[in-house]
């Protein structure tokens, strides 16, 4: 496979990552350049040379101009969107916030991010509406069979269709597209979760046609560490009570979006992550990040397939570009001990990649962006050649 290593644009010096390290876990946190990481810190110490102005008197109006630029990005206005530390955060407030009650059911797949799929769980068990992972079948094949599969669970009692557009254990892109048009036709609420979105995927949420999105920022589009965003079409923004009650609430002096105002203050937090946005993707604009997108994807497929010969197991889905763009997951035999593959790879090879037991089988899911390079690629694979060839050797020591 014939592909670039960005050292043309000496991407890899322009992050903080420890140099001995091959990290293919872009996923997890992200990764953030250094003129980004400059002006989040530039933020912080205005913060700290006088904290009353800068969250007094400065932050509202910071915020709102930091908020239009991402409106912008995502191809939405700067109120139909509040900053929160995390995608989790974010899908918490809307979770929280619907009069969900016994007989309602919400709707997700079995596919979900462990976290969400925790809260639900415990929100099913406080107000007693049934949460229910629709089972989607392996290999996926075609978005339209995607779709049908998962519709399959509609029943009259879904109220909400919960959703990752990009899943964290699989590492897949599911259309969510067409699952929004459809609820909306059913009067059934849609709440994404989009996670790994914002940075991977081009995203323009008006036209996604999602109720409420989440997305982190600090991944893909690498923002700082603690910023995300909560989206809400103006229809159902009334839906949406504060997660902590603050000066929104109620406020004497109310800007032009209520949904805004009892989320954006919750009492004093650096907002210097937020602030430090624009800048992200000012970087991926002047970076040709569409190019180091489709690069990544290249490299991302090459391991899928590499991976694939090693195993002899198949991928989770065609290799058709639709299903992912950066981030990749793919099986490894069912008798593995993800705990061990995982420090293996990382104590004896220097690679940072995530190794974990999804239903009944062991995945692991690689990322890559603009510090990555075939080397990279190259490096796992041989790696887990060596490991599992020691596995399998008779005289292994089991873990």
């Amino acid at each position: 496979m014939q592909t670039k290593t960005f050292s043309n644009l000496q991407l890899k010096d322009e992050f903080l990552l420890d140099p001995e390290v091959i990290f293919l876990n872009h996923g997890s946190f992200g990764a953030t350049p250094r003129p980004v990481f400059d002006s989040y810190q530039n933020w912080q110490r205005r913060l700290e040379a006088q904290p009353v102005k800068f969250l007094g008197r400065d932050a509202g109006s910071l915020l709102a101009k930091s908020r239009a630029s991402l409106g912008r990005y995502l191809g939405t206005q700067a109120d139909q969107l509040v900053y929160v530390t995390n995608a989790t955060t974010g899908l918490n407030i809307v979770a929280r916030s619907l009069a969900l009650k016994p007989g309602d059911e919400v709707l997700t797949s079995d596919h979900e991010y462990g976290a969400l799929d925790r809260t639900w769980k415990f929100l099913s068990k406080q107000l007693g509406f049934k949460y229910i992972n629709q089972p989607i079948p392996l290999p996926l094949t075609s978005p339209a069979k995607f779709v049908e599969d998962f519709w399959a669970g509609v029943t009259p009692q879904t109220r909400v269709i919960f959703l990752s557009h990009i899943t964290s254990p699989t590492a897949v892109i599911f259309p969510v597209e067409e699952i929004c048009q459809r609820a909306r036709q059913m009067g059934i609420l849609t709440i994404i979760d989009g996670a790994h979105a914002p940075g991977q995927i081009p995203l323009t949420l008006d036209q996604l046609g999602a109720d409420f999105y989440s997305g982190n920022l600090h991944k893909w589009l690498c923002a700082p560490k603690g910023s995300a965003f909560l989206y809400a079409r103006p229809e159902v923004q009334h839906l949406i009570q504060p997660l902590i009650v603050s000066w929104g609430w109620e406020s004497e002096n109310p800007g032009i979006s209520q949904f805004v105002d009892y989320l954006e203050w919750a009492g004093t937090r650096d907002i210097s992550a937020f602030l430090a946005v624009p800048d992200a993707i000012s970087f991926q604009l002047a970076h040709s990040w569409d190019a180091i997108r489709a690069e990544c994807h290249l490299l991302a497929a090459n391991t899928q397939n590499e991976i694939a010969r090693l195993t002899r197991l198949s991928p989770l889905h065609s290799p058709d570009p639709y299903w992912f763009m950066q981030m990749a997951s793919s099986p490894l035999p069912a008798n593995l001990d993800p705990l061990w593959l995982k420090e293996a790879l990382y104590d004896r090879f220097h690679i940072e990649v995530p190794v974990m037991k999804w239903k009944d089988q062991v995945l692991i899911r690689y990322s890559f962006q603009a510090y990555n390079s075939l080397a990279d690629s190259e490096a796992l694979i041989q790696a887990l050649e060596s490991l599992l060839a020691e596995k399998a050797s008779p005289h292994s020591v089991a873990p």
